[in-house]
């Protein structure tokens, strides 16, 4: 049996560690994220014992509350939130480890061609940024940070950060992304700093050009 107070107790230090807005425990009760996860627990251990109606049914009517769709054959870890929550959808395989954080309108779903296994797998302290979508049977490495509106297709390897569509990965020298760290608007964009590269030396080249003709001109 879920005990809500302990539930109550251990989200209410989760959000308070992850959301500078909150000002009071009792606020905890107004997240739509609070009543998803809790029933979602519950959902799952029906889930388990192949009560899936009666699972499919709680996980069905909280979407409609909420906004938040988890399915209940989900396996979600300890310190699991997720902020705002409107449009989060989360797939019948889906792992998720501990300490995970999602945004709003993030997406854990299937390409609808695998059997078995087919959602993605998120390893403990992983963010998700507003709008990020992450497709396939796949694993995300702990410590990792998806970018807003990042569309992940593919393997991330642990401590890594990924930007753009399709996701690119970025190698952050291997130094951990701690948890504690939620920012996910100021990330590395690879191509950007090659764009950035190229017109550096189109300036360049523009200037020898100039320097040429004026040259043959004399």
């Amino acid at each position: 049996m879920l005990s809500f107070v302990k539930y109550f107790r251990e989200q209410a230090a989760v959000i308070r560690e992850r959301d500078p807005a909150i000002k009071t425990n009792k606020e905890v009760l107004l997240y739509p994220s609070f009543w998803a996860v809790y029933r979602y627990r519950k959902a799952h251990k029906l889930y388990e014992k192949g009560k899936y109606y009666r699972a499919r049914k709680i996980s069905q009517k909280t979407a409609r509350q909420t906004g938040i769709e988890i399915h209940p054959g989900a396996v979600i870890g300890d310190g699991f939130f997720i902020d705002h929550g409107n449009g989060v959808v989360i797939g019948e395989t889906t792992i998720i480890g501990n300490n995970v954080t999602l945004y709003q309108c993030v997406t854990l779903g299937g390409t609808g061609k695998e059997q078995g296994k087919r959602h993605p797998t998120l390893e403990d302290n992983v963010m998700v940024g507003v709008g990020a979508k992450i497709i396939g049977s796949f694993t995300v490495g702990e410590n990792s940070k998806i970018g807003a509106n990042s569309v992940v297709l593919s393997e991330v390897p642990p401590n890594s950060t990924v930007v753009g569509v399709p996701g690119r990965v970025v190698k952050m020298n291997d130094v951990r992304i701690p948890r504690a760290d939620m920012d996910q608007i100021h990330l590395p964009d690879p191509v950007w700093n090659d764009i950035t590269e190229l017109k550096k030396e189109n300036a360049k080249m523009k200037e020898m050009i100039e320097s040429l003709a004026a040259m043959i001109q004399k």
